[in-house]
């Protein structure tokens, strides 16, 4: 985020959280859950579990282009150890992550909350979480938007 966006009684539209935005990079998160069966551990557990957040990977600063590309139609494109193992589109992310992002704003708004200047927020995935191994080379190609790779160690 490039500035704040505090509580107040109004909610923020999408136009106002992206001017707040300063910049956006494309990232890898790995999830991590406490639970082998995390999609039938309920919303409560979820919640307390982080909602399985583990590790992030952030890559290089998308070019300024980012604020005009229509980031709900963009492709994403999985790799590991060279093979194609997932693709997903921006919608993936509550239709558009510009609409998660101002979700985001929005329920913190709500909570007396906010959000602040340097604040790093991940909307969502855009492709189905694959599952890795120690020792694979991993990337995410977001086409114009940057690449991310990482090689999780044995």
């Amino acid at each position: 985020m490039g500035q704040d966006l505090p509580p107040r009684t109004t909610p923020y539209t999408v136009d106002e959280v992206l001017t707040a935005s300063a910049a956006l990079y494309p990232a890898i998160e790995f999830p991590d859950s406490r639970f082998q069966d995390f999609v039938s551990a309920g919303e409560a557990q979820l919640i307390a579990d982080f909602a399985c957040s583990g590790w992030l990977i952030l890559g290089p600063q998308a070019p300024e282009s980012w604020r005009t590309t229509d980031l709900a139609a963009h492709e994403v494109t999985v790799w590991i150890d060279g093979q194609k193992v997932a693709d997903g589109l921006g919608s993936n992310v509550l239709g558009d992550p510009r609409v998660a992002l101002a979700w985001i704003a929005n329920e913190l708004r709500r909570e007396g909350m906010g959000l602040k200047a340097d604040d790093i927020v991940m909307t969502g995935t855009c492709v189905i979480p694959v599952p890795v191994s120690a020792g694979q080379h991993f990337i995410a190609d977001f086409g114009a938007l940057g690449k991310v790779s990482v090689h999780i160690a044995d």
